[in-house]
């Protein structure tokens, strides 16, 4: 049975590995994986699970992976000097350059950055680890409660471990959980400590619940006079003209994974904005060193998130002091590090989902959008080969017609020859979707007399 694995070898690379066959342990998938990947040193290999919303468990055998597709993520020994070797390789650095030392170095502190990779919740919660005179407490008080049913009396002590860990776990995750997500928590501990349950309450965990949230709402508060960039961002400053205005919490938005993570290690505002600046600087150039830009992106994107989330800039002033970002390449770069998905696979599952209901919902009002939506439906039923290829198509060029917008503007029009690799490989996967014919149109560009579209405008409008 074949295999197809998606291999996150750092936050920056990640490859695409088919095998034809299942390795038999993990130890010789290990080998396939150095041998395909030309990868060097020691390292533990750990999968996206379904069953716990995608978190991150240690690969021990490999019937625990998903059947037929599964995501890997490599967790480099901390002592291995080969990562720095491995990154090297990936990136295909063959030749050196004049900023080759700046790059190494950028990138090394690059891989420093505190960034979350949890994409979801983890269903159930799983409760950290305690100190061992606890657990082992814990332990008897649950052999206690199964014979007489009796609860635990929990000493102050205990609790604070308890609530610290849990705390530390929490934060982790998500700094400002929900109200189902801290009740899933507690609901956690006493399924895993039947005799921390509360007698008199109707779930058992009601004191626990309120417990968590508000060790949560302290442990920020440490967090904040030490300078975490991600809960300092919410502290009301007093004095000045906006002390009247109404303060927002700022929340990660749907989707967040990293808010607004701290500075990588050795820097601080002053170094960042030095590098701020020669990214400008670089973008100036006609000719571009695109790796540069990526690492200098990838070290900068704590200051980046700090001045959006906390100044809510205006759009023009992004794009005065980070040109780079409104680039097509660094879009779905950046998408991947706020989200810590990739923006094309996300637009291409989305798709699948969305795709059998746009068609009926096409179909169902065809009347009322005239001959172009009649031709759309009447190109796909004349379809006898790779049916989900034109029925994709399909729905994209049926969308400008049931939104009752201009079908020339919609998407973006361009031509490869003179484009930045970032755009022509966004035409390329636009093709990819698209009919030869339609394809064809969009490599030639507008027609004769249409207006050129303004890639600012169009990313905006996109």
């Amino acid at each position: 049975m074949a295999l197809l694995l998606r291999v996150v070898i750092s936050p920056k690379e990640a490859r695409r590995l088919k095998l034809s066959e299942v390795p038999e342990s993990v130890d010789q998938l290990v080998d396939v994986i150095k041998e395909r990947l030309e990868l060097q040193g020691d390292f533990l290999v750990q999968f996206e699970d379904p069953d716990f919303g995608n978190a991150l468990c240690n690969l021990t055998t490999m019937s625990e992976l998903p059947a037929e597709h599964a995501v890997l993520h490599i967790v480099w020994d901390s002592d291995s000097s080969s990562l720095n070797q491995c990154i090297g390789s990936v990136s295909s650095l063959d030749t050196a350059s004049v900023h080759s030392g700046d790059i190494r170095s950028s990138w090394t502190d690059s891989i420093q950055t505190n960034l979350r990779h949890v994409t979801q919740w983890p269903s159930p919660f799983p409760i950290p680890k305690l100190s061992y005179d606890v657990e082992l407490q814990l332990r008897k008080g649950n052999e206690t409660y199964e014979k007489s049913k009796k609860g635990l009396d929990v000493t102050r002590e205990i609790k604070m471990e308890i609530l610290d860990k849990i705390a530390q776990a929490i934060f982790e995750i998500k700094s400002y959980p929900e109200k189902d997500e801290l009740e899933s928590v507690a609901s956690s501990l006493v399924l895993k400590y039947p005799c921390l349950k509360e007698p008199g309450s109707i779930t058992g965990y009601e004191g626990w619940k309120t417990s968590i949230k508000y060790k949560l709402g302290n442990f920020r508060s440490k967090l904040r006079r030490a300078g975490c960039n991600e809960v300092d961002v919410n502290s009301k400053r007093k004095g000045g003209t906006e002390d009247n205005s109404p303060f927002t919490l700022k929340r990660p938005r749907r989707g967040e994974v990293n808010h607004v993570p701290d500075y990588p290690q050795h820097h601080s505002d002053f170094t960042l904005e030095e590098e701020r600046l020669h990214l400008v600087e670089e973008m100036k150039k006609k000719k571009r060193d695109q790796t540069l830009i990526q690492h200098k992106m990838e070290l900068t994107f704590s200051l980046r998130r700090k001045e959006i989330v906390e100044g809510q800039p205006m759009v023009s002033e992004v794009q005065e002091r980070w040109p780079a970002l409104f680039s097509c390449e660094q879009i779905s770069q950046e998408f991947c590090r706020i989200t810590s998905k990739d923006l094309l696979e996300s637009f291409r599952g989305s798709l699948d989902i969305y795709v059998p209901r746009l068609l009926r919902l096409y179909r169902a009002r065809k009347g009322a959008f005239g001959q172009k939506m009649e031709d759309v439906l009447d190109a796909l039923d004349e379809k006898t080969s790779d049916i989900l290829t034109h029925r994709k198509t399909a729905a994209l060029r049926g969308l400008p017609i049931f939104v009752r917008d201009d079908t020339s503007k919609f998407f973006l029009q361009c031509s490869v020859a003179g484009v930045d690799k970032g755009v022509a490989r966004e035409t390329a996967t636009w093709s990819a979707c698209d009919s030869s014919e339609d394809a064809a149109v969009r490599r030639r560009g507008p027609p004769p007399g249409d207006p050129p579209v303004h890639r600012g405008e169009d990313w905006r409008r996109r």
